[in-house]
């Protein structure tokens, strides 16, 4: 059918940006510890690799609600005309809000991040919710869309984490042109080597989230 087949390209495009998005921000995060580069140029790169991040974080969000379209297209999940429209909703107005928060570059009102990370922490909990109530027998859930939620909930999981983790990153960028340049760019290295491999296991998730999708395995 037409509406599988865009639905079913819009979900691969989730894969694709969120994927290529996060190769791309984490190969241009070599230069802002890369030795012998300028702070101007250590702090252009920050911004690329925060405006390249942009995809990965729309992505994130976007799983969810073009996944349940395509299951419900698919006709391996029951999901009400009214249910999918609030998740559709919900949905966009999520990402205008972390984009409205990036291009406030910090300047957002502190109760849009306090808003965007209630967000994370409830789609974290009802995925493995629905994921676990439709293992449970509870409602009728395939068995692979059950794993693919549980992958998602291990991507927001790492993601809270690498939140985290980059806490002092802000601080480090903007000691890179002072006095003590030296210890902020330590403290710059150091953080971005606590993060990566939390990004390589995102990455790990969303390629077997994506065989998973493919391969339909069952759970006896």
């Amino acid at each position: 059918m037409p509406e599988t087949a865009l639905l079913s390209l819009l979900h691969l495009l989730v894969l694709v940006y969120w994927l290529g998005g996060d190769l791309g921000a984490f190969y241009t995060s070599r230069y802002l510890i890369l030795p012998g580069v300028s702070a101007d140029r250590r702090l252009m790169a920050a911004k690329i690799v925060g405006d390249v991040d942009m995809a990965p974080r729309t992505a994130l969000i976007l799983a969810l609600p073009t996944g349940l379209a395509l299951a419900r297209a698919s006709g391996w999940l029951t999901i009400a005309d009214w249910a999918m429209t609030l998740i559709v909703i919900a949905a966009a107005a999520w990402v205008a809000l972390v984009w409205r928060l990036h291009v406030a570059h910090g300047n957002a009102p502190a109760w849009m991040r306090t808003i965007d990370l209630i967000a994370r922490v409830l789609l974290l909990a009802g995925l493995v919710a629905l994921a676990s109530a439709g293992l449970a027998g509870q409602f009728a859930l395939p068995h692979f869309l059950a794993l693919k939620l549980y992958l998602l909930a291990a991507c927001v999981a790492l993601g809270l984490w690498i939140r985290r983790v980059l806490v002092p990153l802000g601080p480090a960028l903007a000691g890179l042109s002072g006095e003590d340049s030296a210890r902020h760019e330590a403290d710059l290295a150091r953080t971005l080597r606590r993060a990566r491999p939390l990004v390589v296991a995102i990455w790990g998730l969303i390629l077997t989230a994506a065989l998973v999708g493919l391969w339909k395995p069952t759970i006896t």
